[in-house]
């Protein structure tokens, strides 16, 4: 009996110890796992960290400054001003053109003019009020429709006939130049100037209206024998630029731009032309055209060019390049009156 005690006792303290033994090896494999885990992230943190890239402390590079025409945005009147309510140039369309067969146009001549807006039957083209939609000079009209989106330009250095349109920034670089840059004292870092630093400053010119003093129209003179009438149909209208010298003396003129006239005829019928006489009788720029309510001289045609050039390309005179244009004016009149016997 005391021997089966005995061997009993034995029994239980093995286990016990066997037990206590297997429980210490699997909190060591704990605590061996944890530090597995903890330096698993932490290497994992560290290559995070080592991969991550590095911030950009460079400057930003300077806005680019574009050559611009700054157009006064329309603003309209809140209240009518007038005496009167004036609701017909709301509603101006142009007629459609009088159609005329390919057949029919027995005699075409094709001309180039000029108009100098200092003429006094051209002073419309210098009014420079501001009404409810813009300023109404003419060089205004035209850019404010380019700038819109209503009208296309072409490129005048390429030809006449509206074969490369030109952007609006296009024509602002050349109507104003491209920004400038200069070195000017910097006096917010050296006040008295006694350091001599300096920074860099763009200049941009200001578009100057008055700048442009001429216009080229080009047209065609057609003969319709079905009707027997002689129609003026203008095919562009192109506002010239004045190159000076050194000096400021007169050197050249060029045109900056074309544009179709057919295409501007919608957007001409809703603006006024100045009417000196009578403000409340004035014409559509559209009808002005039209009506031909202006001074021009002739500075090419197709009559008698073959060599397609311009008068003052061979006539060097100034008074014998107008006595040479009137000549053109003279040579279409005389052809449709010698049609006629009286």
């Amino acid at each position: 009996m005391k021997n089966g005690i005995i061997k009993f006792s034995l029994f239980l303290l093995m286990f016990g110890l066997a037990f206590n033994a297997a429980n210490a090896q699997s909190r060591k494999k704990q605590k061996r796992s944890t530090a597995h885990k903890k330096t698993n992230s932490n290497k994992s943190t560290a290559s995070t960290q080592a991969v991550a890239p590095a911030k950009d402390t460079t400057a930003k590079p300077a806005a680019v400054v574009e050559a611009d025409i700054k157009l006064d945005t329309p603003r309209k009147s809140l209240r009518n001003d007038a005496a009167v309510e004036r609701l017909l140039i709301k509603d101006r369309t142009p007629l459609a053109y009088e159609h005329i067969r390919e057949d029919d146009a027995v005699y075409r001549q094709r001309v180039w003019e000029e108009i100098n807006i200092h003429e006094k039957m051209n002073l419309p083209f210098a009014y420079s009020a501001t009404e409810d939609n813009g300023n109404q000079r003419f060089i205004n009209i035209l850019l404010n429709a380019i700038k819109n989106g209503e009208v296309t330009a072409f490129d005048a250095n390429v030809d006449d006939r509206f074969t490369t349109p030109i952007t609006f920034k296009q024509i602002a670089e050349i109507l104003v130049g491209k920004p400038v840059t200069r070195q000017i004292p910097d006096f917010t870092n050296d006040p008295d100037g006694s350091k001599g630093l300096m920074k860099d400053t763009t200049i941009v010119q200001d578009f100057n209206p008055d700048a442009i003093e001429r216009f080229w129209i080009k047209e065609e003179w057609v003969f319709d024998k079905e009707s027997s009438r002689l129609y003026s149909r203008i095919l562009g209208i192109a506002p010239v630029k004045t190159i000076t010298n050194s000096d400021n003396s007169f050197r050249a003129v060029t045109p900056i731009f074309w544009v179709y006239y057919p295409d501007l005829r919608p957007m001409l019928a809703k603006y006024e032309a100045y009417n000196g006489k009578n403000y409340g009788a004035r014409m559509s720029w559209e009808e002005l055209f039209e009506s031909r309510m202006f001074s021009s001289r002739v500075i090419k045609s197709t009559i008698d060019n073959p060599g397609d050039k311009f008068i003052q390309d061979y006539i060097k005179d100034p008074i014998l390049q107008l006595l040479e244009g009137e000549k053109v004016k003279e040579k279409i009149f005389n052809y449709e009156q010698d049609l006629w016997a009286y």
